[in-house]
């Protein structure tokens, strides 16, 4: 029978559930979804397997909080960063480095890609990865509000849609190729700022 303690609305509960999501991030970064099996986390956990069942109701449950976990992991520290740029250029500087940073650090791009694998192949977590991707874009347009305020809402939407799908190509495209020119394609981008940054519409 399992511990009264380790209810799922007991302080105790609540930590073993941290630390089973936690475990299964790391077996994740370490071994792609294949490795985040029952069994792996609750031995990496030193727990029983049947406190899964219990606090997520099965495997399929435990992935959804893993992957919310880490696409937290991947995607907040990049939105937060752009939305304390001072403006759209102190931006483009943080995007530039971010392909050089990113790819030093192994276990974040490593986790990046299971997010991708995990979207693909689960219908349910393809969801959770939308949803944080709309509330990331909805940020960006609530930002650039602040910043533009002559702009439309269709307009700030579509810039927000351009910025966040730029930070991921340009991720995935560093990945495969390092010698992508970043550097070239968001100079592009500074020069369309220059050009049309006064546009109303």
């Amino acid at each position: 029978m399992t511990n009264l303690a380790d209810r799922p609305n007991s302080a105790r509960g609540d930590r073993r559930r941290e630390q089973l999501v936690e475990t299964g991030v790391a077996l994740l970064r370490e071994h792609g979804w294949p490795g985040v099996t029952t069994r792996a986390v609750a031995e990496r956990a030193g727990t029983n397997p049947g406190l899964i069942h219990y606090h997520f109701g099965g495997l399929p449950g435990l992935h959804e909080a893993i992957f919310r976990r880490a696409t937290d992991l991947v995607v907040t520290p990049l939105v937060t960063e752009l939305l304390n740029a001072e403006d759209e250029r102190a931006a483009l500087t943080l995007m530039r480095a971010m392909p050089d940073r990113t790819a030093a650090d192994e276990p974040t791009t490593r986790l990046a890609a299971e997010l991708i694998v995990g979207a693909t192949r689960d219908p349910a977590l393809g969801v959770v990865l939308r949803d944080e991707l709309r509330r990331a874009r909805g940020l960006i347009a609530t930002r650039l509000a602040s910043l533009r305020p002559g702009w439309t809402a269709a307009r700030l939407d579509g810039v927000a849609t351009l910025v966040t799908a730029a930070i991921d190509g340009l991720m995935l495209h560093y990945m495969i190729d390092p010698d992508l020119p970043v550097d070239a394609a968001l100079s592009a981008v500074e020069d369309l700022l220059e050009e049309g940054g006064s546009c109303g519409s």
